[in-house]
């Protein structure tokens, strides 16, 4: 297939239906060798996201812009089976993707060939889903002849205070990755370049605020930024913390002094005592669990970062900056406790705008950017990445 795109037709590719046939092919192999050059106008990269539920394509410059962003939301195709489907999210990335890239080139006012790289989400994440994003990126590129370049999804989380804040985050600085997938405390020294001071054990925190607010039978709150876990703490607000008791998890001295999190045992308590405790018709003590559980978690994650300051402490590492993103890190009682604590080392906590905490392609294409400075490129021929710790980044070159 490639061979025959040697002299493919730009009107061809330009059109909604040429983008289209485009997307739904699968570049495998590359017929030519990207030879980025220094540009002398700002960086710009079409970046695609797809590691989950929700479709999404931007296109944003090195000058910290973002010309376009395009987004379609799968919520609603989940909610009733309590969680997100891979089929039915494959499917949708399969039905949606074009159109969204698509929408995202149109918006950002540039055609796809003035593009200097395609930058697409590798792993970690859901194998089909990833499949999606990574042979349209690879399509792209193949036709566009611009450089690939595969993106750790949790480095695109940890990158985007780069992006969006003002006073940039200067390198090193701590990381907190909260999400529905991951739970990670990272020391970022540089691009590409990671420390893992801390994981969780078993479930992410994202995992525990759906599995709570499914167990108290909460609505998920539709849009952007919604799902379980945003219906929870919305219903936390008029809650009181203190009318349930539950376990701060790894608060024995064996784990008291280690980084790691754990989020099963508390998911099997607050399971118990809502069953026991918590008549879910009742709005008053929903809310009390509701903010009882949001309770433990904020005094779980300010447990284990302050251990990650004082271990920078320790080894005169100078950290100015705590960065928090991942879809958790949106919730703003989460945002607060941080805040306080990041006072405490004279140091900043630095969340990107709720709206980019979630996954999107704004982060990928961001992160692009950071690697393309760097360079840091892929050939046509990489695979997805679906289990992918982020100490491994350095995946020999491909």
């Amino acid at each position: 297939m490639l061979v025959a795109l040697k002299n493919y037709s730009p009107k061809l590719y330009t059109s909604k239906r040429g983008l289209i046939r485009l997307l739904t092919s699968a570049a495998k192999h590359s017929y030519y060798d990207p030879v980025p050059t220094t540009p002398s106008k700002p960086i710009t990269i079409l970046g695609i996201e797809t590691s989950c539920d929700d479709t999404t394509a931007a296109v944003v410059n090195s000058d910290r812009k973002i010309l376009s962003e395009a987004i379609t939301l799968q919520h609603h195709l989940h909610e009733s089976h309590g969680g997100i489907v891979p089929n039915i999210a494959l499917k949708s990335h399969t039905m949606h993707l074009p159109s969204t890239v698509r929408r995202a080139l149109d918006e950002s006012g540039i055609s796809a060939f003035e593009l200097d790289a395609i930058a697409v989400t590798r792993g970690p994440g859901i194998p089909a889903c990833l499949s999606v994003g990574l042979n349209a990126a690879k399509t792209l590129a193949a036709v566009l002849k611009k450089p690939l370049i595969g993106v750790h999804h949790m480095e695109g989380h940890a990158l985007t205070a780069r992006l969006t804040e003002t006073t940039q985050p200067q390198f090193p600085f701590l990381c907190l990755l909260i999400s529905g997938g991951h739970t990670l405390i990272l020391l970022a020294e540089d691009v590409n370049k990671y420390k893992m001071l801390g994981t969780t054990l078993d479930d992410s925190v994202g995992e525990a605020f759906d599995k709570v607010a499914r167990s108290l039978k909460l609505p998920w709150i539709q849009g952007r930024g919604g799902g379980a876990g945003a219906a929870l703490e919305k219903c936390a607000l008029s809650g009181d913390a203190t009318r349930y008791t539950l376990p701060i998890p790894l608060n024995t001295n064996e784990h008291r002094y280690k980084m790691n999190f754990s989020f099963s045992g508390l998911k099997a308590a607050v399971s118990r005592m809502v069953e026991e405790q918590v008549d879910t018709n009742n709005p008053q003590m929903v809310a009390d669990m509701a903010a009882s559980f949001q309770s433990v978690i904020l005094k779980h994650l300010e447990n284990k970062i302050t251990l990650a300051f004082n271990y920078c402490v320790q080894r005169d590492i100078k950290v100015t900056s705590l960065v928090a993103s991942g879809g958790v890190a949106s919730n703003m009682a989460i945002r607060h406790r941080l805040t306080e604590l990041s006072s405490k080392y004279d140091a900043n906590l630095v969340c990107p705008p709720p709206h980019l905490c979630t996954d999107n392609g704004v982060m990928i294409a961001w992160a692009g950017i950071e690697r393309y400075q760097r360079g840091l490129f892929n050939s046509l021929e990489i695979d997805f990445i679906p289990k992918w710790p982020i100490e491994e980044i350095n995946v020999p070159p491909q």
